[in-house]
């Protein structure tokens, strides 16, 4: 669901106060499944403040978490002792933080792993049977129901798989057991997160007094992802909303809520532009060099783009739009797009060109449009 600042109010344990991270997992709301090999991210760096790398003790960072968590929130330390003591440490989830990243796959091999007939197929009847709730929150939102129903079948197979991890032990272990390398030039990278993480636990615990969850019951990804959409706490707490009118944000079992929040999500945190275009296939002129942007923030009108040797080679909702080139390894050779803002509205649930363009593609299937090649 990813990634979206750290609050610098805490100690936890490290003198520091850290952005957080902008990496795929779990940059946004989203962690894509274990078995799927995340892309490198270019996306800017933003300058961080300095973070202390001195190791400090479980123990104290632990009380230091409990501390400054109860003054945070106003929670009495007691209670946060009484769940932390329910939590465990999971090796499992060290093991899988700490795999080596598999080779970037090229955009013919990637998109099977997200887009085949049975998603296509579930996806298409997911829409049917939530047909009525999905088309409120479109006229709501303009964010169309087929890229939301894509979002949920890309992230947990339409609600099938959320997650089996408590999400109480993935964060306690993130927080505290991040996995270190060993290697001098990660450590600072691998303090931060585990800076992330210790605050995403902080944050469940809001959660749970907001929304009157039982924290030790929550289930999701390793990273702590949660619901249908895999909205990591912080995101929870930012863009879920109460689409059902009951008074909560269930992001576990509301439809309702899920769908509204998934479309709140790509307008307050992607700018999502309601009948705005995605993306379009593009071509580049013969013996134009490509260009390869730092990070996918669509900046470029559509006369810079020509004058690039970039062309769209499909309708543009308004001639006006900015976009950003994307280059695609396909099977029959590069593949040329132009994304514009509501590609970029999903690059940010997972920072990837190659996520949001599956996440397009398949809403597009579901929505019965004819697929390009791969």
């Amino acid at each position: 669901m990813i990634r979206r600042a750290l609050a610098c109010c805490l100690t936890l344990g490290l003198v520091a106060c850290a952005t957080r991270p902008q990496e795929p997992v779990p940059s946004s709301t989203a962690t894509p499944p274990a078995s799927t090999p995340s892309e490198a991210a270019p996306e800017r760096k933003p300058d961080l403040p300095p973070v202390d790398l001195t190791p400090v003790p479980f123990e104290t960072a632990r009380a230091n978490f409990v501390r400054d968590t109860a003054a945070r929130y106003r929670l009495a330390p007691a209670y946060i002792e009484s769940v932390l003591a329910q939590a465990q440490i999971r090796e499992p989830i060290i093991a899988a933080m700490s795999r080596p990243a598999e080779r970037v796959k090229p955009w013919n091999e990637y998109r099977p792993m997200f887009i085949s007939q049975a998603r296509i197929d579930g996806g298409k009847a997911f829409l049917a049977e939530h047909r009525e709730q999905l088309l409120r929150v479109q006229e709501r939102s303009g964010v169309p129901a087929e890229v939301i129903v894509a979002i949920i079948g890309v992230e947990t197979s339409y609600g099938r798989n959320a997650g089996n991890h408590r999400v109480l032990d993935a964060l306690y272990t993130l927080a505290f057991k991040y996995p270190r390398s060993g290697d001098p030039e990660k450590l600072e990278r691998e303090v931060r997160r585990e800076l992330f993480f210790r605050d995403e636990l902080a944050k469940l615990f809001e959660l749970a007094a907001l929304e009157k969850l039982d924290i030790t019951t929550l289930k999701g990804s390793y990273a702590g992802a949660m619901g249908m959409g895999q909205f990591m706490p912080s995101s929870y707490l930012d863009y879920a909303v109460d689409g059902d009118g009951d008074g909560r944000r269930d992001l576990f079992g509301s439809f309702d809520d899920v769908f509204a929040s998934i479309a709140n999500y790509f307008v307050k945190k992607g700018g999502w532009v309601r009948g705005g275009t995605v993306a379009v296939p593009a071509t580049l002129d013969a013996g134009r060099e490509e260009f390869n942007p730092v990070d996918w923030t669509p900046d470029l009108g559509l006369d810079a783009l020509a004058a690039r040797g970039y062309h769209p080679a499909g309708p543009v909702a308004a001639a006006d739009a900015t976009a950003t080139p994307v280059t695609l390894e396909g099977s029959d050779g590069k593949q040329y797009w132009l994304g514009f803002q509501n590609y970029y509205a999903i690059t940010r649930y997972n920072l990837s060109r190659m996520y949001a363009m599956a996440v397009f593609q398949l809403s597009q299937a579901i929505a019965g449009r004819e697929l390009p090649p791969a």
